[in-house]
């Protein structure tokens, strides 16, 4: 017990997600919301369940996002914030340089906590709301409907087949476990669109006009899952469990104080030398013939990042190991290549 009388939690025995990469069902102890972040509760048979994190159409760049996931390097730092924002149903704000892995995270929680495909939203300048919420094809509509009636069929086409919600209106699905959304570069949006977000990140909730107008009665509607559908009643979604929230910001403008005080806040730092060699190991493999190689390439990509102040992503060090470790580190020439190609600073023009 503390001074004040609360009961202290140390450790890490509150973790649910433990940046093991090991699948296992910790979501299933995540103690209820708090009451100022609960939305309701729906019965059981209309919870929905997230789909499985490899649908059969998988591709080989998809297969490539699970493995990355599942080998990601998370720091304890990184654990405790990742928990604090599923314990407290906050959005995480994670701030860091392009190629840190700050994407990477949010896969790396989908695929540990087993919480379905990550929901992603890649923001620029022209993203709104309404795009991260649902889209109406009103022109495809009106087109089938005048086919339909040309030919003198009686029914009109269902609106469901031209409404899509999108990531974020997805993930606000009646899911018996929080889905895993990824709000991609949201500093490169419009000024308004954090401000937009804070209704929506405070209610769980939104309304599709639409389909409003049309009475109380349900709608199937596509999603944005693979081949995904779910049914809206009354053209009101409202989730179940909030759903975890990654944002992810390059640090190139400032968010309103209302916006940030919404948020749990993780700044990701570039990885060190031990952090940078597990990362490859996990990649590519456990090699002792390359390991001179490795260490000789890890230590200049730390040292350009250092003393030139170079903007290096993880995935170039990958790229120039992948190709070393093939030969092209074996001669002048390709070393040449590998440092002034693919090791390369981010900000060169």
């Amino acid at each position: 017990m503390g001074d004040s009388g609360e009961v202290e939690i140390s450790g890490d025995e509150w973790w649910i997600y433990r940046g093991t990469g090991n699948p296992h069902a910790g979501i299933e102890d995540l103690p209820d919301a708090p009451a100022w972040r609960a939305f309701g509760e729906f019965p059981d048979q209309d919870l929905l369940e997230p789909p499985s994190e490899m649908p059969l159409a998988a591709t080989a760049r998809r297969l490539g996002r699970i493995h990355q996931a599942s080998s990601y390097q998370a720091d304890i730092k990184e654990v405790q914030l990742v928990n604090l924002a599923l314990y407290l149903r906050r959005p995480l704000l994670i701030t860091g340089k392009p190629g840190v892995g700050k994407s990477t995270l949010a896969y790396a929680v989908a695929h540990e906590l087993s919480l379905g495909p990550v929901l992603r939203w890649p923001i620029t300048s022209r993203s709104t709301l309404r795009d991260g919420l649902y889209a109406y094809d009103a022109i495809g509509r009106l087109h089938d409907a005048g086919i339909q009636r040309s030919s003198e069929a009686v029914k009109e086409p269902s609106i469901g087949r031209y409404l899509r919600l999108g990531p974020l209106g997805t993930a606000l699905l009646p899911w018996r476990k929080p889905r895993v959304l990824l709000i991609d570069e949201v500093d490169k949006s419009d000024v308004d669109l954090p401000n937009d977000l804070l209704n929506v990140f405070e209610d769980g909730e939104f309304e599709i006009p639409e389909l409003r107008r049309l009475g109380s009665g349900k709608h199937e509607v596509m999603t944005a899952d693979h081949e995904g559908t779910a049914e809206v009643i009354g053209g009101h979604v409202r989730c179940s469990q909030f759903p975890f929230v990654v944002l992810t910001s390059n640090a190139e403008r400032e968010f309103p104080a209302a916006f940030l005080r919404r948020c749990i806040r993780l700044e990701v730092q570039p990885p060190d030398e031990q952090r940078l060699a597990a990362m490859v190991a996990a990649h590519l493999g456990g090699s002792t013939e390359t390991a001179s190689v490795r260490t000789e390439l890890i230590t200049e990509f730390l040292r350009r990042q250092r003393e030139e102040d170079a903007a290096l992503a993880n995935d170039q060090l990958l790229n120039a190991l992948l190709m070393a470790e093939r030969g092209l580190w074996d001669h002048e020439s390709g070393q040449k290549i590998i440092k002034d190609v693919l090791l390369r600073s981010l900000s060169d023009g």
